[in-house]
């Protein structure tokens, strides 16, 4: 997997987003086993430099195996690779995202998009997967009838979940269990870990959470395994339900903490030198900064600061969010308080696909929130 290191660390803001969304999408590919070729690497870099548009690297792509005249062995499971990191490239490089069953379902489709024929559709089938972390058994997936009411179910119980006043570490916690339902419910015939992947990306971004992605990029077999562990049990191996390995990949994500993260630590019957004590410590301090709470969740904008204060844990129109903060002047109040904190995570749209919608109506995120608290406590 190449890293676009140079482009992360020193590159502008533009290449630097690029690069991250790119380096996500190669290092997914690791969940089922592929790996992507070095002409889907130099097109990727050629995007990022801007010489061409993201549709162009896809069209690129799909024509270099269609021109290709001398196929290698591999050149099956590298055209899904490659095909799969240009459609999760444009994705994540996008603003856009609908939390719902549709969204869920759209993400797949447009992720395998020339890939699988059944992109997008849910599964009428019940399914098994021998998993090596589980000694060849299976997690118990949901049966496909039942696939759509637990989808809307799951998703219905995390748009009414409060998060105001939680501690991180419970956020963690509960995000980790959220990911770890919609995963096993497995809607799709295959590309289910990718699809929840690019999907809990988009929706952690969209409730406030300003996480890179690297850790999806680097740990993607041990994330899937994670979601393994954490739905399945075997009364008679002695084996239960395990979300503490999902629940360090969040830590390190959302907290900045730095667990070890190694898959074979999650074997059901793990060798000797494989074992790990289950209240393993992290190795070192955490040294992340995207979420730490003193970066994550303030503002130097006293404009925003007003704003989340008004708002609190209600949902406001811009009519009501002006007589909150006391001001008249729609324009400016859009242009300087509530534009920059939708920028900065603060604030979001409950109708994100319709901005103009009759009935309107904006709430704080995670992150406002949590500002919010933070202010009320002081």
């Amino acid at each position: 997997m190449t890293d676009f290191e140079e482009y992360i660390r020193q590159g502008e803001p533009s290449k630097r987003e690029k690069a991250y969304a790119w380096r996500t999408a190669i290092g997914l590919q690791a969940v089922d086993g592929l790996t992507t070729s070095d002409y889907l690497k130099e097109t990727a870099r050629r995007h990022i430099e801007g010489e061409i548009s993201i549709d162009e690297a896809r069209g690129l792509i799909k024509s270099y195996y269609q021109s290709k005249t001398n196929r290698e062995p591999d050149d099956d499971e590298k055209q899904e690779a490659d095909k799969v990191s240009g459609n999760i490239a444009k994705i994540l490089n996008e603003r856009s995202f609908t939390f719902s069953v549709v969204g869920f379902t759209s993400i797949h489709r447009r992720i395998f998009e020339g890939v699988f024929k059944f992109a997008g559709k849910v599964r009428d089938y019940d399914i098994t997967k021998k998993e090596w972390v589980l000694d060849g058994d299976t997690v118990l997936y949901t049966y496909a009838e039942d696939i759509r009411k637990a989808l809307e179910y799951d998703l219905e119980q995390e748009r009414q979940f409060a998060y105001k006043g939680l501690p991180m570490e419970a956020m963690v916690e509960h995000i980790a269990k959220f990911v770890s339902g919609i995963w096993q419910i497995h809607p799709f015939g295959e590309g289910n870990t990718r699809a929840t992947a690019v999907f809990t990306i988009k929706y952690l971004r969209s409730i406030g959470f300003n996480i890179d992605n690297d850790l999806f990029a680097e740990h993607s077999w041990y994330f899937r395994n994670a979601l393994v562990r954490a739905n399945y049990k075997n009364a008679q191996e002695g084996v239960d339900y395990t979300p503490i390995y999902l629940e360090r990949f969040f830590r390190n994500l959302l907290l900045g903490e730095q667990w070890e993260l190694r898959s074979r630590y999650l074997h059901i019957h793990p060798t000797e030198e494989w074992k790990v004590q289950p209240n393993h410590t992290p190795t070192s301090t955490p040294t992340s900064t995207p979420t730490s709470l003193s970066n994550q969740f303030s503002t130097t904008n006293e404009n925003v600061l007003r704003l989340v204060k008004a708002i609190g844990n209600e949902e406001y129109s811009i009519k009501q969010m002006l007589s909150a903060v006391g001001l008249k002047d729609r324009k400016n109040f859009i242009e300087y308080s509530l534009d920059p904190a939708i920028q900065q995570g603060f604030v979001t749209m409950l109708y994100p696909d319709k901005p103009r919608h009759p009935r309107q109506r904006y709430l704080l995120t995670v992150k406002g929130l949590a500002l919010y608290v933070q202010c009320m406590g002081k």
